[in-house]
């Protein structure tokens, strides 16, 4: 199975901020460059996780972003189902529908081995994934061109 480099990015993100210390907030920007991606797709994916509830965003002087309780004890499996959203691996139908479409045996095949992914993300969390040694090289992130 493949991500979307939406949900890709939004998880990269999350990681980042799963790392920041207490009362330390990132910008959206900060977040993006030491991603090494466009600030526009970054925002993207900020304003889906804020809807989730997964990270809060504060503006002004003294703003930032932070990964909410949620955010730190989210699982992986249920993210990554919120983010991909309900679109199964196959598209039957549409502008030229699969012929097979009626008494085809792949599409609940495809359908199951989708679920069993994301089932085996279910028992990891955020705070799984950026254990050591993934936290410390997170941490070193700081924009373009950072190792």
């Amino acid at each position: 199975m493949r991500l979307t480099k939406f949900s890709d990015l939004a998880l990269r993100a999350v990681m980042r901020l799963a790392v920041t210390g207490d009362g330390e907030s990132l910008t959206t920007r900060e977040v993006a460059e030491a991603m090494n991606v466009p600030y526009t797709h970054m925002a993207k994916a900020v304003a889906r996780l804020q809807h989730l509830g997964v990270l809060e965003a504060r503006r002004g002087r003294g703003g930032g972003l932070e990964l909410t309780g949620l955010g730190r004890g989210a699982s992986v499996g249920w993210l990554l189902r919120e983010l991909e959203g309900e679109e199964e691996v196959v598209t039957c139908e549409g502008d030229a529908p699969c012929p097979l479409r009626g008494a085809c045996r792949l599409r609940g095949a495809l359908r199951t081995a989708q679920e069993a992914f994301y089932s085996s993300l279910d028992p990891l969390t955020v705070a799984d994934v950026v254990d050591s040694p993934t936290g410390p090289v997170l941490l070193t992130l700081t924009g373009r061109g950072a190792a």
